[in-house]
């Protein structure tokens, strides 16, 4: 018999803040899924780490190295796996033995990948499978909407709540590309971070471009910062 999704839906329909999501929803995510380890994740929460932990997450969620984070960034889909490579490779990709099996899901905000859900067994536990794939499914819904209507408006917003003169022109996504590509990154390294594809970044660059009537990356952020 499949485990009722509904006590999962209570929680994290009636939480009130992102502590309180996290202390009675892990829990029941690890008991639901049989799960060694498991959590919600929220990407902006990155920058609040300490520096070598920021690395070693990067590194980890990496779509170039990760085809769970690549899965995820490229479908916002519920994704394990054994969906997207073989045990052999996985072993190489990630070869941690409480990491052996992982299943990972989207939270999604305005069509922007901004957290996952993620759930991991070892090496003696069964693969996760389709009926945990939909049912995690489910549970990504609830806490996309969650996160739509209850979370701090920081989780995607740019330099300011009131952005001012030409920075009204950008949603707060480009904001967020503008603020790096001021710091210099390129295109693969703007995607790693903001969780969407190089080719995302590109085709946004050129929208924003048209909208500032700017032609180069140095122009963009030149007329932002005065205005």
């Amino acid at each position: 018999m499949v485990a009722s999704l509904q006590p999962l839906f209570t929680a994290i329909d009636s939480v009130k803040d992102e502590r309180n999501l996290k202390a009675d929803v892990t829990s029941k995510l690890g008991e639901h899924f049989a799960a060694n380890r498991s959590g919600v994740f929220f990407f902006d929460q990155i920058s609040q780490l300490n520096p070598n932990l920021q690395k070693i997450l990067k590194v980890a969620l990496s779509i170039e190295r990760n085809p769970v984070a690549r899965y995820l960034t490229e479908r916002h889909a519920p994704v394990h796996e054994g969906l997207v490579t073989s045990p052999k490779v996985w072993k190489m990709i990630c070869p941690r033995p409480d990491h052996w099996h992982v299943m990972a899901g989207p939270i999604v905000v305005r069509g922007q990948l901004v957290g996952m859900v993620g759930c991991t067994r070892d090496k003696s536990m069964p693969a996760f499978d389709t009926q945990n794939l939909a049912d995690l499914s489910g549970i990504c819904l609830h806490l996309s909407v969650w996160a739509a209507t209850t979370r701090s408006p920081s989780v995607s917003a740019g330099k300011s709540s009131s952005p001012s003169g030409k920075n009204q022109l950008l949603t707060a996504r480009e904001l967020q590309i503008v603020e790096l590509v001021a710091l210099g990154r390129t295109n693969a390294e703007i995607g790693t971070e903001l969780w969407i594809t190089e080719n995302s970044v590109k085709q946004a660059l050129k929208r924003m471009f048209r909208k500032l009537e700017v032609s180069s990356r140095a122009e963009m952020v030149a007329q932002l910062s005065a205005g």
